[in-house]
């Protein structure tokens, strides 16, 4: 992996009240400058899906919503480590990775100004890290689940059955294709080894 070229690691959500929260925290803020947080929705996104169905709002307002429920959960993220910043661009991005920084991604303004994004559920943070990848040049994205995979490779549209992934995700990937994988709650303990000698962790998507 190129030095130059960050990893982009969606953290999962399902994390938020999880033990292995703070480890994740603190793997992750040790790999300053190499990588790109992009944060789940979690139980934010989950208050947004509850509030559509009491309310009847549409989509689109949700798909705006959901976004706002990212960048809540990635606040409380970055409150937990001084080395963690909040960027709202590609360019806030390259700045913090420059200055040896964890940039977490804030995703409002990109998405929603971009073009070749469904204002819909159909799109979630999994295919928003994919698509922030091509954007930024990522060298390998990585999705942190609480998913329980065999380990080896998986094949996408068998995640994509299982709704480990959402569907874009596929078509995202076929814009930008890059290598993929899928971490488990315990591979915090090889994510800084990894990152450092360009090596891989977690089940291969295929």
């Amino acid at each position: 992996m190129a030095p130059d070229r960050p990893v982009v690691v969606k953290l999962g959500g399902s994390f938020a009240y999880s033990d292995y929260l703070q480890e994740w925290i603190g793997a992750l803020a040790a790999c300053t400058g190499r990588i790109v947080i992009v944060p789940g929705g979690g139980p934010f996104a989950d208050a947004v899906r509850t509030a559509q169905i009491q309310m009847g709002f549409d989509d689109k307002a949700a798909h705006h919503m959901a976004l706002l429920a990212m960048e809540q959960y990635g606040r409380a993220l970055a409150s937990f480590n001084s080395a963690l910043s909040l960027a709202a661009s590609a360019e806030a991005i390259r700045r913090d990775l420059a200055e040896k920084r964890v940039p977490i991604w804030m995703p409002s303004a990109m998405v929603l100004s971009a073009t070749d994004i469904a204002q819909s559920w159909s799109v979630t943070s999994d295919s928003l890290a994919a698509w922030l990848a091509g954007k930024i040049g990522a060298a390998r994205l990585w999705i942190v689940k609480r998913a329980k995979l065999s380990a080896g490779s998986t094949r996408l549209k068998d995640l994509i059955a299982a709704r480990i992934v959402d569907e874009e995700f596929a078509r995202i990937l076929q814009l930008t294709p890059l290598p993929v994988a899928i971490l488990g709650p315990p591979d915090h303990s090889t994510t800084m080894a990894a990152i450092r000698d360009g090596t891989n962790v977690g089940v291969a998507v295929q």
